[in-house]
This record gives C-alpha cells, sequence and structure tokens, in this order.
C-alpha cells in the first residue's frame, strides 16, 4: 500500500456545486419571504457547512434568525439537497485525469470535508466517484471540523496516510489553515468558492486548473 496520499476538499475543490447550494439556500429563504441570494454570494455563504450557509443568508436579509426556525430550515434544506442529488453538481475539469495518474504514480486518496459526511458520501456515489477515495470524512464525522487540525489529521490516518506523506488540496481557508495546523502540504485551488485570494492564505502551491496537479509537482512538496 503506497503511503502518499492527496486529501481534497469537496465543494469549490472536487465538484462544482454552486448551483444546487444556491437553490437549496433560496428553498428555504423564499419558504420564509426572505430575498433569494446570488451566485456572488457564494464566498460568504460556503464553508462551514448548511446551517451556516443558512444562518450567514439571514445576514444578507438583515433578518432575525432563532434556534428553532434553524433547525427547521436546517431540515429543508437537507431534505430538499437529497431529493434533488446529484443535480447539476459536477468534477471539474480535468480531475479525473489527474486523479489517474497520480493513482498510476502510486498516490492515494481521501476527502476531508466540513459538508455533512452522509451528504457527501451519497453526492460522490451518485456521481460515481467514491470508489477513488480511501476515506470520506464530514464536518460531522468528529466533533471538530476544519480548520481544526484533528479533522485533517484522522481523515489522514483513516486513509492509511501519514501527515509528512499527505497533501491537502482546497479552495478556502479552512482547508489551507487546517493544513497549516497540522503541518501538512497544501495546495490551494483557485477556482473554488474563496472569500479572499487564495495566494493570501499562504498556501505551498497554486493552481489554476487540475492539468496543473502533476505527479512532479505532488513528489516535490513530499521532498
Amino acid at each position: 500500500m503506497s503511503d502518499k496520499l492527496i486529501v481534497f476538499d469537496l465543494d469549490g475543490t472536487l465538484l462544482d456545486t454552486s448551483n444546487d447550494l444556491l437553490d437549496c439556500v433560496n428553498h428555504c429563504l423564499l419558504s420564509v419571504d426572505l430575498k433569494p441570494v446570488v451566485y456572488e454570494d457564494l464566498t460568504f455563504l460556503v464553508g462551514q457547512g448548511a446551517r451556516a450557509m443558512i444562518t450567514r443568508a439571514f445576514e444578507l436579509n438583515k433578518a432575525e434568525l432563532t434556534e428553532d426556525e434553524l433547525d427547521r430550515l436546517f431540515d429543508l434544506f437537507i431534505d430538499y439537497y437529497t431529493a434533488h442529488m446529484p443535480g447539476t453538481s459536477k468534477a471539474y475539469p480535468g480531475l479525473m485525469d489527474a486523479i489517474a495518474r497520480l493513482t498510476a504514480a502510486g498516490y492515494r486518496h481521501a476527502v476531508c470535508t466540513n459538508k455533512h459526511e452522509g451528504m457527501a458520501r451519497k453526492l460522490l456515489d451518485l456521481l460515481s466517484l467514491s470508489d477513488h477515495f480511501a476515506a470520506i470524512t464530514g464536518g460531522n464525522t468528529y466533533p471538530y471540523r476544519k480548520p481544526d487540525a484533528r479533522h485533517l489529521l484522522n481523515t489522514i490516518e483513516l486513509a492509511g496516510g501519514t501527515p509528512e506523506r499527505a497533501i491537502m488540496i482546497g479552495d478556502s481557508k479552512n482547508d489551507i489553515y487546517a493544513a497549516h495546523n497540522a503541518n501538512v502540504a497544501s495546495i490551494a485551488v483557485s477556482f473554488g468558492f474563496s472569500d479572499v485570494p487564495v495566494d493570501t492564505l499562504n498556501p505551498d502551491v497554486v493552481i489554476n486548473n487540475y492539468g496543473e496537479l502533476t505527479v512532479e509537482l505532488a513528489d516535490q512538496l513530499l521532498k
């Protein structure tokens, strides 16, 4: 078994889920007669799971949100998302070619996302991607989540890897800070949902597309 491991974030890194996430949030907002959010709001909304998305959407509307209402809207979000998966979500261009060449070079792969684990697994199953990953963990898998280092470190361990032989790939501060906190090499993608330019997060490398995720680049980060 290879000890070289690539750990991917999900939303905005592996998969473009933007339209489906917006649809779910707006379904919740419309149920309480609030203004829908738009694509430009995604960088503010995404990153800490559905509850945070709903809460932040209410903030954008300058509307109050009680805990009971949040619980109800969270259930509505999950029900709607589940009923419409996989929707228009799809792998980013070049991803599968990158996974194939890295696998051929002895790399294994895992997913570490703040999305609910059950939702992440179902989405990957529906897109026939789950078999590519030795481990899939979500925001509810452990009592902590990215940027907490333990989320990433436990994912690496579950996948049979070690921190010094692993690379975290993500699109936001949660991913890159988790890598920093875990002392794991990091690659930021520039095409995701980050609310700041990803180079300001100080990843080891920034890539603009999966054609740039080469075996040579990954090997250099593990030296």
